[in-house]
């Protein structure tokens, strides 16, 4: 049974973008998934990655354009100027980490954070959307407030695991078969080599 180690910032929106793509070709081959929230500037700053603010100009353009292709082909509702972007990821993290422990839909849960960020022009990092998202994935709210020292300190793990295999950007999908992929635009590359044909 392979196994996906699924790298991201809730913050994304290339990860939101993903959709629930992720978890339906989990089911088709047999996948399972961990869900690893990150520190993505703690991840660039190992890996050479430049938070947005600080990219060229020519840089922040095409992604908008970029943005605005992907949010077609998927259509996904998204907002590319979110009013609560950029916002802290971390609380939103915590409360995935804490799920993942308790065991349920965590896929269900990552999409209803990130939607609330890109779509409803929510802040995600205040506790009453995290709650909200926890209640609306089947998960106890209160895994907003509990587990806080252990999200912390797994999402310190699950950022330096990162580094450690080589992840550069969110989303990214590491096979335990050693394959590597970067950016939702890659999942149908990740399917066929699920399926053994890459």
């Amino acid at each position: 049974m392979p196994h996906i180690d699924y790298y991201f910032v809730t913050v994304s929106p290339w990860a939101y973008l993903a959709g629930d793509r992720l978890e339906a070709m989990a089911g088709r081959h047999g996948a399972t998934v961990s869900y690893k929230p990150v520190d993505l500037g703690k991840v660039f700053a190992a890996t050479g990655g430049l938070a947005l603010k600080d990219r060229s100009q020519a840089r922040q353009d095409y992604r908008l354009q970029e943005l605005a292709r992907a949010q077609a082909k998927t259509g996904l509702p998204l907002n590319i100027h979110p009013a609560h972007f950029p916002t802290n990821p971390a609380p939103s993290s915590y409360a995935i980490i804490a799920a993942q422990k308790e065991g349920g839909e965590v896929g269900r849960l990552v999409q209803a954070i990130m939607r609330s960020c890109w779509a409803d022009e929510k802040n995600i990092a205040e506790d009453e959307v995290i709650r909200a998202c926890l209640d609306e994935a089947g998960f106890d709210p209160s895994l907003a407030d509990s587990g806080l020292l252990t999200g912390a300190t797994v999402y310190e793990e699950n950022t330096e695991a990162a580094i450690r295999e080589g992840v550069f950007g969110s989303p990214f999908y590491v096979v335990d078969s050693g394959q590597k992929f970067w950016g939702q635009d890659r999942l149908e590359d990740l399917e066929a080599h699920l399926a053994g044909r890459l």
